[in-house]
């Protein structure tokens, strides 16, 4: 069986850190950061960083409308902190002019918990990835505020926050599964690709 081939959207953030979980799943890694790039991948993720600098980078590389076509079209997606950001249908904090990609009916908050110095870990049951609880780390994390009915929560804070989202087979995470060796977001990722 040939590999998947998984694209990670290299304009900016924690590139190589998901490059490296996707490689030690199996996957054929690809850095996206162009159209021709993007039509050469099943899958995508979208990953941690700077929401405001992903969105104009992906401007100005003409990455943008073949992103959102390539998320309306189905393709699988995973997008962590930022990534969630910019998969978020409606965002509540943006800067001036940020734009998202869409493809998730929720509405994010950016920067929910503070600044840097407010980063957490925490342990999450995510039963969408079964046991054991999840180790999440949340650096200058996005929550969401609102879920649309074509979404489903999979993940929330002891108090409630909502934390990962799903539709399909695009999932966004407010926190960086690549950072704590969690290779089970990843996995969903990759199953999404041979389901297809």
């Amino acid at each position: 069986m040939t590999r998947p081939r998984v694209g990670v959207l290299a304009l900016q953030g924690d590139v190589r850190e998901h490059a490296r979980v996707l490689t030690g799943r199996g996957a054929d890694v690809r850095l996206v950061r162009r159209p021709e790039d993007l039509a050469a991948v099943d899958a995508l993720v979208l990953p941690g960083g700077e929401s405001s600098v992903i969105d104009k980078l992906s401007r100005a590389f003409g990455m943008r409308d073949p992103l959102r076509a390539a998320i309306a079209d189905g393709m699988p997606v995973l997008g962590t902190c930022a990534g969630l950001i910019l998969l978020a249908d409606r965002l509540e904090d943006g800067i001036s002019g940020q734009q998202t990609f869409g493809g998730l009916d929720v509405t994010v908050r950016r920067n929910a918990f503070g600044s840097q110095t407010e980063s957490f870990e925490t342990d999450l049951d995510v039963p969408a990835v079964g046991s054991p609880p999840v180790h999440a780390t949340f650096i200058r994390a996005p929550i969401v505020t609102a879920v649309g009915p074509s979404a489903e929560v999979i993940a929330q804070l002891p108090g409630g926050g909502i934390v990962g989202v799903r539709r399909g087979s695009i999932i966004g995470l407010s926190f960086h599964p690549e950072l704590d060796d969690e290779t089970r977001f990843h996995d969903l990722l990759l199953g999404a690709v041979r389901d297809a």
